[in-house]
């Protein structure tokens, strides 16, 4: 596998989710989340587990409200 996406619900991915994805060792990972705070933590988890942020888009999908996309990439750093 050379990339993995993640769509998570609001509360965000399970930690166990997480833990998966940096054992596997993916090389990139695309991350779409439409809260914020989950996504703080998540990415938050995926950086200690070695993965840089590359990007981060934000997308307005629901103009005129408080509610914005995210789309974040990560690659994993060669240790």
């Amino acid at each position: 596998v050379d990339v993995a996406f993640l769509d998570p619900p609001r509360k965000g991915c399970e930690p166990e989710v997480l833990y998966a994805i940096i054992s596997a060792n993916i090389p990139r990972l695309v991350y779409v989340s439409c809260n914020p705070s989950s996504l703080a933590r998540d990415l938050s988890i995926l950086a200690q587990g070695g993965y840089l942020l590359e990007t981060v888009q934000p997308v307005d999908m629901f103009p005129h409200t408080s509610h914005v996309e995210t789309v974040v990439l990560m690659s994993r750093v060669e240790k």
